[in-house]
């Protein structure tokens, strides 16, 4: 078992969370709370991670992601641009569904919501990706992390490393609300969430 702690974040609050837009690979900005949310992490890591200079900092490269890692890392009087990004932790790809709300989805595609509704594991939008997919991307992007690590990324990405970083079951990682403005810690097969 690994005694390496990854601490996962979550971007900050976008215009289309608040009105429940799927935005997988798209690239929305934060918003006002979400530049807001980027500064608390800052301090909530100072407190958890000890030395936050001895840490590897990893993000998305979708904006979202990386204006919250400049944002928390000038709270940690890090330089602001020193850090790495992957694709390999971008967002779930909700393929042809994205921009799209669950509302007009279910009106639109209801047989297909449905068939996700009944496996959301394993099921992939239309030129989307399933959950079993993307844990096999994030799984290998984590493999590669040496050292303690804080990695700015997306709900869907947490979803997948708590199931493949911490046993989450299947079932409840895919339903589990990812809170913006906290901080998963995965460490020696649990975590736990501090805010």
């Amino acid at each position: 078992m690994t005694t390496r702690r990854f601490f996962l974040v979550r971007h900050g609050e976008t215009d289309w969370n608040v009105v429940g837009r799927l935005q997988g690979r798209r690239d929305v900005p934060l918003n006002t709370l979400g530049r807001i949310q980027a500064g608390q992490v800052g301090r909530v890591l100072a407190q958890l991670a000890g030395d936050t200079r001895a840490l590897s900092y990893v993000s998305s490269p979708l904006s979202r992601a990386v204006e919250t890692m400049r944002i928390l890392r000038t709270g940690l009087d890090l330089p602001v641009a020193d850090f790495k990004t992957d694709i390999r932790f971008a967002e779930i790809s909700f393929g042809l569904w994205e921009g799209q709300t669950w509302p007009e989805l279910r009106r639109r595609d209801y047989e297909a919501v449905r068939r996700r509704d009944l496996d959301p594991w394993n099921f992939a939008p239309p030129c989307g990706e399933s959950y079993r997919t993307l844990c096999e991307r994030v799984g290998a992007a984590c493999a590669e992390i040496e050292d303690d690590a804080v990695i700015v990324t997306h709900g869907g990405v947490i979803r997948a490393l708590l199931h493949v970083k911490a046993g989450m079951p299947e079932g409840e990682a895919s339903i589990l609300p990812v809170r913006q403005g906290a901080v998963y810690v995965v460490a020696r097969g649990g975590f736990e969430v501090a805010d």
